[in-house]
């Protein structure tokens, strides 16, 4: 959250709106055409995006200090997101040399049918995120087994990451642990739980909706009953990996450390000290080289069975270099746009616009999605419209909480659906799927928005202004 984008306005205006605007959309239909038309990776048409920003800055007579210091403000809220995406590459390669992820496998298989097993991982994820308060977390724990075990039941991919990250971006939303869902509070400068309880007009419908989703499609035709398939990859699982319960100790750890609110580095550093440690226990023939290659490249399975091999061949920090780069490159033109004055200039068009209720939600929502999918930053898209529209709540009269949900409705949940994005990169290396094939069934991320836009203009949900409520002064 650090950063020019939060503490002062630094912006220079070398652009009108119109030009702002037309730029944006080339920028975006550039990404797009390289992403969907021609496959190819986020990285080409970020960096051709911003070597055109560079050459249009130049243009427009900006020197190049000021884009050069938009590039270092732009990339400095990622420095703590990439050392954790790094953390949890090598938590991953220690908790499959430890057994912890291929035990939570077997003995999630006891239990779970492929029939209610997308329900059932929407369920999971909802629990163990709201008790975390992380949704990468979430996923690089629980939902990196879920999608082990929905690749042994012949479960589509994309659908169980689906579910996972609907799931864990609930609990992400509405966690009193979660560092989003105390940022919207506090720019609407209201209580935290006032905002969690009107967190509720959206998220309970949400997750409803989606729960009947994934019933549906377990209950498809298209899932196969799988059992002996299954009950094969289970034997095999307790045959060559580390099947035990002591290796669940690290996320035990891991779930009391979050729970107790410790900072997200030390809390991965403590599961992966605990999983190395289980590691050497469990497996004395390991030695420190071997382990110190794990961290590095991942754990790679060599049992001979190639279903069990694909599955615990995972993890390391050089597996999380794609992702590294990829959001290096989109912060980088994040700084760029902002300090080009680009974002600001697009802020104010949208406050043309704002004359009611409806259009006022409508744009803060908008807004918030159109800042994630330019910045591809999960805080940037609460903090600058929170900061832009609060005053337009006050003289609607409306309460500071329809904005905080309004926030996170449209920018916490919206980051994953975005393929350059910090969430987005991250999700699609640990989960496997691409983020354009999971995006369709993210229900959960999708629904939100639509929802809040929808209470927005039918006025359901929507607290009007009351004195000596919740709401704090602004200053």
């Amino acid at each position: 959250m650090e950063g020019f984008y939060v503490q002062e306005d630094t912006t220079e205006h070398f652009f009108t709106k119109t030009q702002a605007l037309l730029l944006t959309l080339l920028l975006l239909g550039l990404i797009g055409s390289f992403i969907i038309k021609l496959q190819t990776p986020p990285h080409v048409p970020l960096l051709l995006c911003i070597f055109l920003l560079i050459i249009i800055g130049f243009l427009k007579k900006a020197n190049w200090k000021t884009m050069e210091q938009g590039i270092v403000d732009g990339v400095k809220p990622g420095l703590v997101p990439i050392l954790i995406f790094l953390l949890i590459g090598t938590l991953i390669g220690v908790w499959m040399a430890s057994g912890t992820v291929p035990t939570m496998m077997v003995y999630g298989f006891y239990v779970l049918s492929a029939h209610y097993f997308l329900p059932a991982a929407l369920v999971i994820s909802a629990i163990v995120g709201t008790c975390i308060g992380s949704s990468l977390t979430t996923v690089a724990t629980i939902g990196v087994a879920l999608m082990g075990m929905g690749t042994v039941m012949d479960i589509n991919p994309a659908w169980v990451a689906g579910a996972v990250i609907s799931g864990a971006f609930f609990g992400d939303k509405m966690s009193p642990l979660s560092d989003t869902t105390n940022l919207a509070p506090t720019l609407a400068r209201i209580d935290l739980f006032t905002h969690i309880r009107h967190l509720l007009w959206t998220t309970v419908p949400a997750l409803l909706i989606s729960l009947v989703l994934f019933l549906l499609i377990g209950n498809g035709s298209a899932v196969s009953d799988s059992a002996a398939q299954v009950e094969g990859l289970r034997q095999a699982l307790e045959q060559h990996a580390i099947i035990h319960p002591a290796a669940l100790i690290p996320p035990v750890l891991l779930f009391i450390l979050a729970m107790l609110r410790v900072p997200a580095v030390p809390t991965l550093i403590a599961g992966i000290l605990s999983g190395i440690a289980i590691a050497f226990w469990l497996n004395p023939v390991i030695t420190a080289g071997q382990m110190a290659t794990i961290i590095q490249n991942g754990f790679v399975s060599e049992t001979g069975i190639k279903a069990v091999d694909s599955l615990l061949t995972r993890g390391g920090m050089q597996s999380m270099m794609f992702s590294v780069s990829l959001i290096f490159l989109a912060l980088s033109m994040g700084g760029l746009l902002y300090r080009l004055g680009i974002i600001n200039r697009l802020m104010e068009m949208v406050h043309r616009f704002i004359a009611t209720r409806g259009r006022l939600i409508a744009s803060t929502a908008l807004s918030s999605i159109g800042i994630n999918v330019l910045l591809g930053e999960q805080y940037l898209s609460i903090v600058l419209p929170g900061n832009a529209f609060v005053q337009q709540y006050e003289k609607l009269g409306l309460e500071r909480k329809n904005m905080a949900r309004v926030l996170e409705d449209a920018g916490t949940v919206v980051n994953p659906l975005v393929p350059w994005s910090v969430c987005g990169v991250f999700l699609s290396e640990v989960l496997g799927v691409p983020t354009i094939e999971y995006l369709p069934f993210a229900f959960f991320c999708l629904l939100c928005p639509i929802l809040t836009i929808f209470l927005g203009f039918t006025g359901i949900g929507i607290a009007k202004k009351q004195e000596n409520k919740q709401s704090l002064p602004l200053e």
